[in-house]
């Protein structure tokens, strides 16, 4: 009994500690959800009562530690599970940062066509985990090469991705409207439910977040 309560004392007080994050400001959620310039990669419900769009760059560590380490817990723990909505939108920082984005929207079988969030979320998922490699490489584009590769591009298609000058002023009319509209200046920032967040979670602290608007 007394190891029990031990261990329920500990829990509650590892809850305690998790701190509420701080806001840097409110926005205004009906703003930030209308569409864009291009077609919105979000997984979840569309009428989920927690809303997170997340501004991020490729090439930023701390976007790829969020998505290495607390993005699946909390999609398993709450976009599946119909409680939250999450959007990515692209704030790239660097021509790199801009191509990864690029190869990320592109149909890998045909670069002319847009990806789906079923293409798109696993291709970002995999260019994080490799970040290392590609993102501080000597040869940008032959790494990037290669990473595609992995997610069935070919040599044209890569090319005709990246030479897509529509797609290109797209992606950074995405950075725009993010900076304009909504005071976004680093990554990853966080729009959630009226307010913005900047800086990587962790999952706990997210999560207390998302319990609080729930």
């Amino acid at each position: 009994m007394a190891d029990g309560t031990n261990v329920d004392t500990m829990q509650t007080a590892a809850t305690a500690a998790t701190e509420m994050p701080e806001s840097d400001g409110d926005v205004d959620m009906a703003e930030v959800l209308k569409p864009g310039v291009l077609p919105e990669m979000a997984l979840g419900k569309a009428d989920a009562p927690v809303k997170i769009v997340e501004y991020m760059s490729m090439t930023c560590p701390h976007c790829a530690h969020f998505h290495n380490t607390t993005f699946d817990t909390i999609k398993q723990k709450y976009v599946d599970s119909g409680k939250v909505q999450f959007i990515i939108r692209e704030f790239p920082f660097d021509p790199r940062a801009a191509a990864a984005f690029m190869l990320a929207r592109c149909n890998s079988s045909n670069p002319e066509q847009l990806s789906t969030p079923e293409q798109y979320f696993p291709m970002v998922s995999m260019l994080f985990k490799q970040q290392q490699v590609w993102a501080a490489a000597d040869d940008g584009r032959a790494a990037l090469l290669q990473m595609s590769k992995l997610a069935g591009f070919t040599e044209d298609s890569f090319t005709k991705c990246l030479t897509n000058q529509k797609l290109l002023d797209e992606v950074n009319a995405t950075r725009e409207r993010g900076s304009k509209d909504f005071g976004v200046n680093a990554t990853p920032t966080f729009l959630i439910n009226g307010k913005r967040y900047s800086g990587d979670m962790p999952v706990d602290t997210l999560s207390k977040l998302i319990d609080s608007l729930l």
